[in-house]
Parts: structure tokens; sequence; C-alpha cells
């Protein structure tokens, strides 16, 4: 019996060989070596219409299997839960409420109605949080065949069935190994790489010729990567422990990244410093930044923290919006680990983004920190089709601080006293310009005593 088995077993070997032999050949034949010389022979493209196409059909047979079943396929799709007037400012919201209930006075002070603005408040931001919806996969309109993103749709049609099933065996079978292979050679040559980079002499005429700031919204640490394919980068960032530690502490030897610990306020000085430092060395790579200091799940932009924006030097803004049809690129970290967001992202159909280099800009004459980081945060909104929210991405972690709580006091005091300081304001001044004469002879005689 055992000499019977050595035959099948050099069959298997040969197979499994020319079976790992061919793997790697189509890798870099067709991957590796074409994307070393930005050579695309329009695979991609193929591979994203074909997707289309294919969720397009199968929500024609959902559609015709609900109609069948009577069933609702979605429900109304909005950004949120409750439907919430046109924002408007805190004084006229209080004028509509106070004519609403007949209390409108003559001379402004507390009522009773307007207690109801604060309640009615209160409980939007319970129900319907715009700030903690920004920290969780966005909501798609249609379902992109990913039990990930919509449940119970794969029993609707036999059809539908069959194709998401033949869909796990596609990504779980084709696409997952063949990412994690690429990441596997990506990041081993990195490590390698990057050591190696280190050792070499350091050649002044060998250093990018160029400076500033490169700002950009931030959904997941691949971000980097797609930047990076356009030009080099010096990187600023919370240090992590794990896979993305060990990647951290390669890439600082062959390039000056800067690596932080955001609850070390000696850091934030070093950081600052070391910042300036660079700007101001003009044979050094641009530094990239991402203000927000956090993922956000890439519908809306949070604020922008202006440390990076108080070093005069030019910055540049960049937009980046993924397609959430093909896969979540969003990274959150609170539930999910590297490796697992890793598993999660290479198992899905595709990470399809579009990027936008917006002109450079500079602060302008009598504009701080904040209102110049507010500007770009505008600007890369508009472009990528983002909420521009005034809200700190790092509400995720701490609570919301007493400045926000005693902005909303200030307004309302103003409501109650504010518009009685105006018209007192407004009459001192009236009486000045009709008595200037006046004015001067009380001086006058005030100076003389």
């Amino acid at each position: 019996m055992t000499w019977s088995t050595f035959p099948v077993d050099n069959l298997l070997c040969r197979c499994l060989g020319i079976s790992i032999t061919v793997w790697w050949t189509f890798l870099f034949v067709f991957i590796i070596i074409p994307a070393v010389f930005g050579v695309s022979f329009g695979m991609r493209r193929f591979y994203m219409r074909t997707l289309l196409k294919i969720f397009e059909w199968a929500m024609l047979r959902m559609e015709m299997g609900a109609k069948e079943k009577n069933q609702e396929l979605y429900k109304p799709y909005s950004n949120g839960i409750i439907a919430k007037e046109p924002p408007s400012s805190l004084q006229q919201e209080m004028q509509e409420l106070r004519g609403s209930a007949g209390c409108l006075r003559s001379e402004p002070e507390f009522e009773m109605a307007d207690i109801f603005y604060f309640c009615r408040r209160g409980v939007e931001s319970i129900v319907d949080d715009e700030v903690t919806k920004c920290f969780s996969a966005q909501e798609l309109e249609s379902w992109n065949l990913l039990t990930r993103s919509n449940y119970n749709f794969r029993h609707i049609s036999l059809r539908v069935t069959v194709l998401w099933g033949f869909g796990v065996l596609v990504r779980y079978g084709v696409l997952l190994p063949l990412r994690v292979t690429l990441a596997v050679t990506g990041i081993s040559l990195l490590l390698v790489l990057t050591t190696l980079v280190g050792f070499l002499p350091n050649r002044e005429e060998n250093k990018p010729q160029n400076g500033g700031i490169c700002v950009a919204n931030h959904t997941t640490p691949i971000d980097v990567i797609i930047l990076a394919n356009d030009g080099c980068y010096s990187l600023v960032g919370q240090a992590h422990g794990g896979l993305m530690g060990m990647i951290q502490r390669a890439m600082v030897k062959s390039s000056p990244h800067i690596w932080f610990e955001r609850s070390e306020v000696k850091d934030r000085h070093l950081v600052a410093k070391r910042l300036g430092d660079h700007v101001a060395d003009k044979t050094k790579q641009p530094i990239l930044i991402f203000p927000e200091g956090t993922c956000i799940n890439n519908t809306s932009v949070m604020m922008f923290k202006k440390g990076s924006f108080e070093i005069a030097c030019t910055v540049y803004p960049v937009a980046i919006k993924y397609d959430p049809r093909f896969g979540d690129a969003f990274w959150n970290s609170s539930k999910f680990g590297m490796v697992n967001y890793l598993l999660r992202m290479m198992s899905s159909w595709a990470i399809v983004c579009s990027v936008w280099y917006l002109p450079p800009m500079n602060r302008e004459e009598g504009e701080d920190a904040v209102q110049f980081a507010n500007r770009v945060k505008a600007a890369i909104a508009a472009q990528g089709g983002l909420v521009d929210l005034i809200w700190d991405g790092g509400l995720k972690r701490t609570k919301v601080k007493d400045a926000f709580k005693e902005e909303q006091q200030k307004l309302y005091s103003q409501v109650l006293v504010g518009e009685q300081d105006q018209e007192d304001q407004s009459g001192d001044r009236q009486l000045e310009e009709e008595n200037p004469e006046g004015d001067r002879n009380n001086q006058d005689s005030s100076k003389g005593q």
C-alpha cells in the first residue's frame, strides 16, 4: 500500500508547484510589474462596469420578487431618522415659537414657551445625532450583494440567492487570496526596502524639491497609499501598535515621518516644532496631514484641528470620496482591529475612490488659524460632496466640551438682552451725532477741572 501512494503524492506536489508558479507569475506579470511602471490594461474599469451591471440586474430581480410576495423592498431612504426643518438662527426660531404661542412682547424677557425650543433640540440630538452616525458604516440606497451592508435580501429570489452564493465564492476564493498575497508581498517589500534605504547615503540632490502641507479628509489608513501613488509625502499621525506600529517604525527609517501620542501634551508641542522645521526646509518633501484626527465614514467632514494651519506655509487641499457601492472603506477603529479591517476590506468587491487636488491656499490678511482651517474644510467638503460639520472628531472618544454649552447659553442670553442693549447703544450714538459740540465742551470742562 505504501508503494502505491508515491505516484499520487508526486502528482499532488507537481500540481501544487505548478499552481503556485502560475499564481506568482500572474501576480508579477499582470499586477505588480505593470503597477511599478504605471501601466494599466483596463481590467479594473471592466471589472467595475461588470459589477454595476450585476448590481442593476440583482436590483430588478429583487424588485420583481418583492412585488410577487407583496413586500416592501426598501424603506424610503433619507439622511436621517427624523425630518428636520431647514436650519435657522436661534433668534428666528424663538420669534416664530413666541409668535405661534401668542407671547410676543415689546420687551425681551424669558417666556415659558422658550423651553420647547431646547426640548425639541435635545430630543432631535438624541434620536438623530449627526456626530455619532459619522462613525458608523454608510447606509446604501441599494444592495451590493454584501450581507455586511443589508441583510435578508438574498432570500427574495432563487436567482439572487445563487448569484449571492457565487459572489461569496469569488470574493473569498479568488479576490481574498489575491489581495492577501499582494498585501503580504507589499508589506514585506516595504519593510525590507525601507530598511535598506536607511543605510544608503543621503544625497541632497535626490531629495524632492517641494514643500508645504497637504491636507485631506480621512476615512481609512489606505488614504495614504492612494495619495502616495501620485507623490511622496512625510506623514504625521498617531503612533499605533501591532501591525500598524511595525509599518510606522519601518517607514521612519527611510523618510522623516512624525508619529506622536495624542494624549501626551509634550508630544503636541514637539510635533508643532518639528512641523515648522520641516516646512522651513524647502528641500524636504511635503507633509501629509489629516486634520480631522480620526477616520470618518466619508459622508461628512468634521472639524479641522488648527495646529496644521498655524504654520506660515502653503496648504494643498485634497478631497477623497469613496464609492460605497463596491465596498465600505471606512475604518471603525473602536470596533475592528487593523487585521480584521484589512480582511473585511479585501473580501469586498473593490475599493473605488475619486481624488481631487484643489488649488493651493494661503492664509489671508486678518485671518486666524481657525478661520483658515474652516475655509479649507469647506472647500474640501464642497468638492467631494460631503457634509460640512463643525463638530470635533474627538467626540468619538471624549465628552462634549463646556465651550459648546456656553455658546448656546450665550446665544440665548443675546436673544433676551441683546436687542435691548443694541437699542441703547444705537440711541447713545444718535445723541452723540446730534450734539457733538456739547460733548467737546464737557470734555474741555473736565480737563480744566
